[in-house]
């Protein structure tokens, strides 16, 4: 039963129950969704497939490649939020597809390590939940498996190995940055420490398909950045050239953490796997001596584990491309204990569940850090509860089985956060009726200004044809004299209830949104935040 029920359309089934869930329960999600939906549509409104634009302005930040994915998809469906928001669920897909083959080409004798490296993967809770999530991570970790595959086609002899390897470098390129040569790179480079065949005579043909497969990614990617970089004005070619790289790597304008801050957070990366103390005692004992694939699957974890942990900015989903990476070496060591029964009850994740059921019940009545956070109910802390307990009564099952207990369980928490605290939290995120609001007001002929930062959240969901003008707030009353029938965003801290003169209020994630009339703020001007 739990060999049928672990195939592909069960994984597809599960998939897209996750998909649908996040579809149904929250809508596009300041500030990240709704940035990198507003950027794909300012692209598509000027007809600039080049230079990516937010708020009239060139965005740096990212490459184009994502912004196309969704391009494409406009392009056969039209211009529609839900192409937006499967763009990145499609590349997860694609990613458990590639996934079982790299299994495959590892070890060609084990059908059950390529049938259970996909369901690890999913069963892995931080996948299962970013699944859902406009993000361009999983592009990348498209693209390393893709790598990888061509590298350890190379290491069999395949010279075609090294085109696939350097296409999906330069892709990966233009999808992340040249942080994807971190990813791919260590294994390459270290390919004398777990490929089969390597001699001193034949290592000089390594490195020189190594430098070749660069060559093709720096072809691709180059073709896109060179012509943007003329196009895009000079302070848009000195960051895609060498700011944006050389920032993030040295000293990270955004996310910047310490070299060990990655240790504490494997934790949640790797849940529930950590958790299954059976599991990493059969790793401690596997032998990758005699295996080439798990040399390679250690060596892929370690050495890009420490380049990214020299990288300055941080954040746990930079790390998505080295999950592949543990659900194959897991896969290989649980075909390893076919058919042995484990007996052991899972206390860990049980108690980790337990804890997450009770903060869910007792943490709503005591945080006062969001408006919406007093209204999630109770119930749902219960049924994390009530799963722990679950979970501890569930009869043994062998250790391939494991992966399909814990994808289930990977939904099933993530169904439920969507269900009882995204849907709950929805009203605090929807940009919907202050979007159609402000593009109303610029059919009209009125001038809009954002008081704070502005992070596109309103430009693709009002499908808004000029940018806004940006403020800070020393020169907002000043503007506002000028403009007394215009309109004014501001995100505040401060209830409705001191807004008396907007136009229009809503919470807006842990603070509130406010739309005000230029003449409004002249004669109020404390409402400033």
């Amino acid at each position: 039963m739990s060999s049928r029920l672990s195939s592909w359309p069960g994984l597809l089934a599960l998939w897209l129950l996750v998909l649908l869930l996040s579809l149904l329960s929250h809508p596009l999600l300041p500030v990240d969704e709704t940035r990198y939906a507003t950027v794909a549509w300012e692209m598509w409104l000027r007809g600039d497939l080049l230079v990516p634009y937010l708020n009239g302005e060139p965005y740096s930040h990212k490459p184009p490649l994502f912004f196309w994915l969704i391009h494409a998809g406009w392009w056969l469906f039209g211009v529609h939020e839900w192409v937006v928001r499967a763009v990145a669920p499609l590349l997860g897909l694609l990613c458990l597809l590639a996934t079982a083959q790299l299994a495959r080409m590892l070890w060609p004798n084990d059908p059950v390590a390529a049938r259970l490296a996909p369901w690890i993967v999913f069963g892995s809770i931080f996948f299962t939940a970013f699944l859902s999530w406009v993000q361009i991570d999983l592009l990348l970790v498209l693209f390393t498996l893709l790598a990888m595959t061509g590298i350890i086609g190379a290491a069999e002899g395949r010279q075609a190995g090294w085109l696939l390897a350097g296409v999906a470098i330069g892709l990966g390129v233009l999808a992340k940055g040249p942080v994807m040569l971190l990813q791919v790179l260590p294994v390459a480079l270290l390919a004398p420490a777990w490929a089969r065949h390597m001699t001193p005579r034949n290592c000089w043909r390594w490195y020189a398909g190594v430098a070749l497969s660069v060559a093709i990614a720096a072809v691709i990617a180059l073709s896109w950045a060179l012509p943007a970089a003329t196009a895009g004005g000079d302070s848009y070619r000195e960051a895609i050239l060498w700011g944006q790289t050389a920032d993030r790597m040295v000293q990270s304008f955004a996310h910047a953490h310490p070299v060990w801050w990655y240790l504490p957070w494997l934790g949640v990366l790797l849940a529930p796997w950590l958790l299954l103390p059976w599991l990493w005692s059969a790793v401690w004992h596997a032998r990758p001596a005699r295996d080439a694939g798990l040399r390679l699957c250690l060596v892929w974890i370690a050495g890009t584990f420490l380049f990214m942990s020299l990288v300055s900015g941080k954040q746990l989903k930079y790390l998505l491309p080295l999950l592949p990476a543990f659900a194959l070496l897991l896969a290989r060591v649980i075909s390893g204990l076919e058919g042995v029964i484990i007996r052991r009850r899972d206390w860990f994740p049980a108690a980790v569940l337990l804890l997450c059921g009770l903060l869910l019940i007792v943490l709503p009545h005591w945080l006062d850090q969001a408006p919406w956070i007093a209204d999630v109910q109770p119930l749902w802390g219960g049924l994390l509860a009530a799963a722990a307990v679950a979970l501890l009564l569930l009869r043994p099952v062998s250790a391939s089985g494991y992966p399909l207990r814990m994808a289930l369980l990977s939904v099933f928490v993530t169904g439920l956060v969507y269900v009882g605290i995204f849907r709950t939290a929805a009203p605090a995120y929807d940009m919907q009726a202050v979007s159609r609001m402000i593009a109303t007001a610029q059919a009209n002929g009125l001038h809009v200004a954002s008081v704070s930062r502005y992070h596109g959240q309103f430009g693709f969901t009002g499908r808004l044809q000029q940018p806004l003008v940006q403020l800070d707030a020393g020169g907002a009353l000043a503007w506002a004299g000028q403009h007394p029938d215009d309109l004014l965003v501001v995100i505040t801290g401060k209830s409705p209830e001191q807004y008396p003169m907007a136009v229009f209020t809503q919470p807006y994630r842990s603070e509130y949104l406010a739309v005000l009339t230029g003449r409004a703020l002249t004669e109020h001007p404390a409402v400033l935040p």
